[in-house]
């Protein structure tokens, strides 16, 4: 086999896993014309047609079912051996591609792995922004990045962020005139800036604990987005209530942009914690970025717990 046709399969395989000549070609780096001229040659040689072609859908025919499924663990073995070659060599090498929310990567990620990138020059990095509870192994991501309740159970975890306080906040200008909520179930007469999780579709219901009693509660407004820095920037543009991380808000707090609301109901989860299969080999690369994120507290920290 030439090393072109193992291109053509690999493209293949992109394309019959994605269902979309669209996205299999944003992943591979190609046009999406140049995609499906490799796909239409390798069924030429083949004398069999691979993909069903619609003007809104792709999915394999029978005969492109079972060379996908004979060809995927293959590749898989194919490209796990070629990352091993990788030990051999003197400094890491490699990418390692991370699946997170935008608020631990900005954060958390970025400005722990930009001195990695800086020493590995041979290292590569991709954050994926995602608010959904992404399969890793599915979606070919070497790790994750969740709050802690939120990882599965057989997956490693290695916490990488002290506990999440999530605050509420809006600024003086939305509050004047209004009569602050003394419960959360005041919310509801108030205009609140929505985030939409993906994973369910849904809006997402703000969560809130004082003592034992613990609430979730269903809020209203003008704006909803699936971005945190965005619902942020809607909070200091005087659009409503934000339930955002406090780190987040505590700067824009102390420059009296933003006034806490609820403080006594907010809510501290578990931090964020990097996540990958433990069946997979860890390459030197992920290795080094697991080290490089590790939760470390310093001593103030572990003394006040």
């Amino acid at each position: 086999m030439t090393m072109e046709n193992l291109n053509d399969l690999q493209l293949f395989v992109a394309v019959a896993r994605e269902r979309s000549f669209t996205r299999a070609a944003a992943q591979v780096g190609l046009s999406r014309s140049a995609l499906s001229h490799a796909i239409s040659a390798l069924e030429a040689r083949l004398g069999v047609r691979l993909l069903t072609r619609t003007t809104r859908s792709v999915s394999p025919t029978d005969a492109g079912e079972r060379l996908l499924n004979v060809l995927t663990p293959r590749l898989e073995e194919i490209e796990t051996e070629l990352a091993s070659l990788l030990c051999l060599r003197n400094a890491p090498a490699g990418t390692v591609r991370i699946t997170a929310h935008d608020h631990s990567i900005s954060t958390i990620l970025w400005p722990k792995l930009l001195p990695l990138l800086r020493k590995y020059p041979d290292v590569h990095i991709e954050l994926s922004v995602d608010y959904a509870m992404t399969d890793i192994a599915a979606a070919r991501f070497d790790a994750g990045i969740r709050n802690g309740d939120r990882v599965d159970k057989d997956m490693v975890a290695v916490r990488i962020a002290p506990d999440l306080c999530m605050a509420v906040a809006a600024s003086p200008a939305y509050l004047e005139g209004r009569e602050l909520p003394a419960t959360p179930h005041e919310l509801t007469m108030h205009r609140c800036i929505n985030l939409r999780l993906p994973t369910h579709g849904g809006l997402y219901a703000w969560e809130f604990k004082k003592g034992r009693k613990s609430l979730s509660v269903r809020v209203e407004g003008q704006t909803t987005f699936n971005n945190t820095l965005l619902m942020l920037q809607a909070a200091l543009d005087g659009n409503g209530l934000a339930y955002v991380p406090f780190d987040l808000v505590q700067p824009h707090i102390e420059q009296g942009l933003l006034l806490p609301v609820l403080q006594d109901w907010w809510c501290t989860f578990p931090g964020y914690h990097l996540y990958y299969a433990s069946r997979k080999q860890i390459s030197p690369a992920l290795r080094l970025v697991i080290d490089a994120l590790r939760y470390r507290p310093d001593k103030a920290t572990a003394i006040r717990k």
